[in-house]
């Protein structure tokens, strides 16, 4: 029984018996709960993207380099703490990990709003990143959840991250605006202390906690990863995406500055982007699942950007123009944003799904913290259009790199749960498991508890994995 007296169970049945096809309401509220928790912490890195490169010009010791070096701060240590975290709630439990992590993420937010100086900040923002929480709030979710009903919740979770995106690029100029660079942070850090009584009063507490290796990278298995060729070359690419992001943003603000736009007016720009970039990309998404045609639509993706980067470095355009281009390379980013992890998950190895996502984030990261500097670097001595150049020099090489990329089988990874069955007996399991139509793979890991397959939705009758769910089979 959990905290909110609903019966947590991995089989698909209730209390009485009856047939449970949707979620149950601990599951519910941990959809609801841990979205939430994403989406403020994620609001609060993105709304300083699109504004710290203009508003952090009124710091001492400002210089083009150190401003790009802040804005890709929190990413470096994000890098380095983000599979170090999941492995310690496995320790020390998710909720102790997700609220230090909180805790860190808010008192460096206060570091930096506190700061007059370009160092101060560039320390909070390092701190800010030390808080990384992703692995252990997907584990907290596994947790949560049903095998059946898992991807809902990563789902909305993932939804949560798109939209608290697109919300900071529409909120963070007007906020700084209105509050300044030093009220932003403090804002941010505001959002933390909010996240944090999300997941102390309002999150489910777990039954039990389990190793949830979907979610949490195991040790053993970063050589396999970094082996394989297909799954290097979507961690280049998540690299690259951020890489790109965080180097444009560092110059971008400064063009619209140049061309007459005041801060304040930059949120309905953004607007405007982002309505049109989704309404763009969502038919390439369309398209690449229902023909699954993935890589050739990624591809795609990467080249609208380096064609937007190319363009803004060796032309000058009208607002007009410049805000059309925007639509274009925001729904490149979107659309990449979403098939990369995507992917991942499909072609990542069963029982190394948790180490290749967080080799993915590892990379995700590094790519935001080095694109700072890197932007910085070059407009002190090359000027903004530098930034974009060499912008589109990497996406054309990210896209050659996609020509040996194959589309994805079209399995789905799923997670069995069978938590009560002794190890001995997961060697016939699983031999039964794969004779069952419709599965194409799965791995037992007695540890954890569980089954992970690949699974063909179109042949695979649900019925045929129930008595597997229920613990029946022992």
């Amino acid at each position: 029984m959990n905290n909110s007296g609903t019966e947590y169970s991995t089989g698909m049945e209730n209390r009485s018996g009856e047939r449970t096809d949707g979620m149950n309401s601990t599951e519910k509220k941990a959809a609801l709960t841990l979205s939430s928790v994403f989406a403020l912490r994620m609001l609060g890195l993105f709304m300083l993207l699109p504004v710290f490169s203009l508003a952090g010009q009124t710091l001492e010791g400002y210089t083009p380099a150190l401003i790009g070096f802040a804005i890709g701060a929190y990413g470096l240590t994000q890098a380095i703490f983000q599979i170090p975290f999941g492995w310690l709630s496995d320790r020390f439990g998710r909720k102790p990990v997700i609220l230090l992590g909180l805790l860190l993420f808010a008192i460096g937010s206060v570091i930096a709003g506190m700061s007059e100086h370009i160092y101060g900040v560039i320390l909070g923002r390092l701190l800010q990143g030390c808080g990384a929480i992703a692995s252990a709030v997907m584990a907290l979710a596994a947790d949560l959840s049903r095998d059946d009903q898992r991807t809902k919740i990563m789902a909305s979770i993932g939804m949560s991250i798109g939209a608290a995106f697109a919300l900071a690029m529409v909120l963070g100029p007007s906020l700084t605006q209105w509050l300044g660079l030093s009220g932003i942070f403090f804002a941010i850090a505001s959002l933390a202390i909010l996240a944090m009584f999300v997941i102390q009063f309002l999150t489910p507490n777990p039954q039990a906690q389990f190793v949830q290796r979907d979610a949490i990278a195991s040790r053993g298995e970063f050589t396999r990863i970094f082996k394989d060729g297909q799954l290097m070359r979507l961690n280049f690419g998540i690299f690259t995406l951020h890489f790109l992001l965080t180097s444009f943003f560092v110059a971008f603000p400064m063009r619209l500055k140049g061309l007459g736009v005041d801060l304040a007016q930059h949120s309905w720009l953004y607007l405007a982007t982002m309505i049109g970039a989704v309404i763009l990309m969502l038919p390439m998404i369309i398209f690449a699942e229902k023909n699954r045609q993935h890589a050739r639509v990624m591809l795609l993706g990467v080249l609208i950007i380096a064609l937007v980067q190319l363009l803004f470095g060796i032309a000058q355009f009208s607002i007009y123009w410049v805000v059309a281009a925007m639509v274009f390379y925001f729904a490149g980013f979107n659309l990449l944003e979403a098939l990369l992890p995507s992917m991942i998950s499909r072609i990542a190895p069963l029982s190394a799904k948790g180490t290749a996502l967080g080799v993915y984030s590892t990379g995700q990261f590094l790519g935001a913290f080095l694109g700072g500097p890197v932007a910085g670097i070059t407009i002190q001595h090359f000027g903004m259009d530098g930034v974009y150049l060499i912008g589109a020099l990497i996406a054309v090489v990210w896209a050659g790199l996609l020509l040996g990329l194959k589309n994805p089988p079209a399995v789905t990874s799923y997670t069995l749960t069978m938590r009560d069955v002794s190890r001995e007996a997961f060697p016939t399991l699983v031999e039964e498991i794969r004779a069952i139509e419709g599965v194409s793979e799965a791995v037992a890991l007695p540890e954890a508890g569980a089954v992970y397959l690949k699974v063909d939705k179109k042949t695979l009758d649900p019925k045929s994995l129930e008595k597997y769910r229920r613990g029946i089979a022992h």
